[in-house]
């Protein structure tokens, strides 16, 4: 009887040993899972912070304001699958919500980056929230994004981001190091480079209001890598509809050249299409108005100094053949940077609409860029 209880309580022992065990397994396991998780997460944060004065529409503006704020979290699964999630943080100036702090997803994607080869040279997909082919590109050569936003992206053609799927490589292999190091490291092709993809078309702030999808591309071509490798020329273009339930019709073509080095970056774009992207602005028939335009930026580093002076020019016009629009916009300015991206800008901002005297846009700003 005393053999029996002590082997029932030997397998009693054993038994709840294991299931010890075996907890302490699975948990381990757990934290094994949630440690991966958190190897190769990288944080990141752009802030634009701003004081204004001036005369919008009609209205006095004068503030200190949160122009915009960007968080960005990345993680690297192994060599070819990563992730990107970037938050974006803005003042909410409509509705019951009206000065309060909104935050939004601006990107969300995974990224597969491919082997490539000689001529698609480090290609990869997006999938997601994603950045579209041209405002991205565009970006990396002006590098003022906290004065505003870029000529197509101001004037309704263009979204940086969007709801779909992106193809994007360099074309040729890489330009060296030097250049990657003291110019620019986007976009570092040594032939240029190329992205296309499918989209909604309403950009990241909207919804989609019908069931087309838009076709977006930019192709961007070095001529001489050896002897000018900051020289660029790039065409972008997009097809499809207004994101509108009557889906007008949608397309655009833009020529750009560019040209960067160590003292003096340097864009010319001329833009031609129909309609805008939202949709708006149709005629009492429903029919997009024609549009054009062309603008010019220089960004000048004064020699050993921190300084650059910037210089912007736009013109657009819209027409629909019944009613024409037209708007000029300068903007003249200088910025100081300091640790690395980080900079202060002092810029002056005025538009003129219809050419219309007395009743210009102006805004005289100081705004400083914080990365971290």
């Amino acid at each position: 009887m005393k053999t029996k209880k002590i082997f029932l309580l030997i397998i009693a022992l054993l038994t709840c040993s294991f299931e010890y065990s075996n907890a302490q397994t699975e948990d381990g396991e757990i934290k094994s899972f949630v440690k991966s998780l958190l190897n190769d997460i990288s944080f990141s944060g752009q802030w634009f912070l701003s004081y204004q004065s001036g005369r919008v529409k009609g209205v006095s503006d004068n503030e200190f304001l949160l122009k915009r704020g960007y968080i960005t979290f990345n993680k690297r699964f192994n060599e070819q699958l990563s992730a990107r999630i970037t938050q974006d943080v803005n003042v909410d100036r409509e509705g019951d919500g009206e000065g309060d702090i909104e935050i939004r997803l601006k990107y969300g994607f995974l990224r597969y980056q491919f082997n490539g080869g000689n001529l698609f040279y480090k290609p990869y997909i997006e999938f997601g929230m994603v950045s579209r082919p041209w405002i991205d590109f565009e970006q990396s050569i002006n590098r003022y994004r906290v004065q505003g936003t870029m000529f197509l992206e101001r004037n309704g053609i263009y979204s940086s981001a969007d709801y779909g799927l992106s193809f994007v490589t360099l074309l040729g292999g890489e330009l060296d190091e030097d250049y990657q190091k003291n110019v620019s490291r986007s976009f570092p092709g040594k032939y240029g480079s190329f992205a296309i993809g499918i989209y909604n078309g309403g950009g990241y702030h909207a919804i989609e209001k019908n069931e087309n999808k838009m076709i977006d591309g930019r192709l961007s071509i070095r001529p001489a890598p050896e002897i000018i490798p900051g020289l660029q020329f790039s065409f972008a273009g997009a097809y499809g509809k207004g994101n509108v339930g009557s889906s007008p019709e949608y397309k655009t073509i833009a020529g750009i050249l560019s040209y960067e080095n160590r003292i003096i970056d340097l864009t010319g774009t001329y833009y031609s299409g129909t309609g805008f992207e939202d949709g708006s602005q149709l005629d009492s028939r429903g029919k997009p108005p024609s549009n054009n335009g062309y603008s010019f930026f220089a960004d000048f580093n004064i020699p050993k100094t921190p300084l650059n002076l910037i210089g912007r020019y736009d013109n657009f016009t819209s027409d629909s053949g019944i009613f024409k629009s037209k708007s000029e916009r300068f903007i003249l300015g200088f910025a100081y940077y300091f640790f690395g991206e980080n900079k202060i800008i002092v810029d002056y901002d005025r538009v003129k609409r219809n050419f219309t005297a007395g009743k210009d846009d102006y805004v005289f700003e100081i705004a400083v860029e914080v990365r971290y």
